[in-house]
């Protein structure tokens, strides 16, 4: 792995460089992490001109599970402050200045503004330049070790899942059922779940981020799940919608069709080359056609990797075209106020025709079962 860190360390050097910047200072976690190895709390990355550094408050070799906290690169030196003061981007700044450098990239959209000002007392004659999104670029294309890990993560989530599925649902709460799922992902190996889980029953299900209350799951009810596994960093989703204890009725039926229909197309759409808009215009028009333009989401999926929430986003207005090795969310939905709706939701990779087209992640079926 040291090998592909470099690598990845010196395409952004290039970026930097391009711009009129032979430095640049991350300090956003992810990128930190995808640059680094590691993130441990607080840390900074400094692409110098002698060399690359990790600047951290604390020691990376800290308690906790190491799939959690990541491994630093054997091949960046790690320069640790005193454990009380000190901020690893200010000392970052001061050994740029030391490396003679003249200008600094840093990101601006994640930086404050009393960081900023730190960096300015120390290093006046410094000139602060803006990395923009160049890591979060990079990070699009995952590489196979990263889709590996996307793999794992889902395989942890379908498990976990399916387990729920197979015990007795009715009388349980949502809140009891979001807790007990993410148990089970961390039983099978997950760091943790990927994000809050959802669990929505009756007039909630189907509504997008619905936190879990303490209203009980009631036969006939729609139960719709949202959950996702974290493992070695990279997270995944999976959301899935079902019956209880009953034969669904023809308009859980007509709905749940309909939005299986969208997702179906909006999956279909996922090849390198195809606009990010024009995935999420598959999935829309289905839903829309039908008379649900009012309720649908602002999004059809959006990218995961080291962050649930990535670039690219599948919205109406996104510009750009997919390429291959990039994973994505195809997620819409319909919600119905009163009434409750239905969310499909699977983590896949976008993959050439030529070899076999979209990968999904999350194999959990899609029919609509009644549990």
């Amino acid at each position: 792995m040291a090998q592909v860190y470099a690598a990845r360390r010196d395409r952004l050097r290039e970026r930097c460089t391009a711009g009129g910047s032979a430095t640049a200072l991350v300090s956003r976690p992810a990128n930190v992490r995808y640059l680094a190895g590691a993130a441990p709390e607080g840390a900074v990355l400094l692409l110098g001109r002698g060399e690359d550094l990790l600047v951290c408050a604390d020691s990376p070799a800290q308690p906790g599970p190491q799939s959690e906290r990541g491994r630093p690169d054997e091949a960046l030196r790690v320069q640790l402050l005193p454990a009380i003061g000190g901020d690893p981007a200010v000392a970052a700044a001061d050994v740029a200045t030391a490396q003679g450098a003249e200008s600094l990239a840093v990101e601006e959209h994640h930086l404050t503004v009393a960081r900023h000002r730190a960096i300015r007392s120390v290093a006046p004659r410094l000139r602060l330049a803006d990395l923009g999104g160049a890591v979060e670029q990079l990070r699009v294309v995952k590489d196979e070790e990263e889709i590996s890990c996307l793999r794992i993560g889902a395989e942890i989530a379908d498990q976990a899942l399916s387990e729920l599925l197979e015990s007795i649902l009715v009388g349980r709460t949502e809140r009891h059922l979001a807790l007990e799922l993410e148990r089970r992902l961390v039983d099978h190996g997950a760091d943790g779940p990927a994000f809050e889980t959802s669990v929505a029953t009756g007039p909630n299900a189907g509504r997008r981020g619905h936190r879990p209350t303490d209203r009980r799951v009631e036969e006939g009810d729609f139960l719709s799940v949202c959950l996702g596994a974290t493992y070695r960093g990279y997270r995944c989703e999976i959301g899935r919608t079902f019956v209880i204890g009953t034969s669904p009725t023809d308009w859980q039926i007509e709905l749940y069709d309909l939005v299986f229909a969208a997702q179906r197309a909006g999956r279909e759409a996922l090849m390198p080359g195809v606009a990010y808009r024009d995935v999420d215009r598959a999935a829309r028009q289905v839903l829309d056609s039908a008379g649900y333009a009012n309720s649908l989401p602002s999004l059809t999926g959006h990218g995961v990797g080291l962050e649930i929430d990535e670039d690219p986003q599948l919205a109406p207005a996104a510009m750009g075209k997919l390429d291959a090795c990039v994973p994505v969310t195809v997620e819409p939905g319909v919600h119905l106020p009163g009434r409750g709706g239905v969310r499909i939701d699977d983590t896949l990779v976008v993959r050439p025709e030529a070899d076999g087209g979209p990968e999904l992640l999350t194999i959990t079926t899609k029919e609509l079962l009644a549990l």
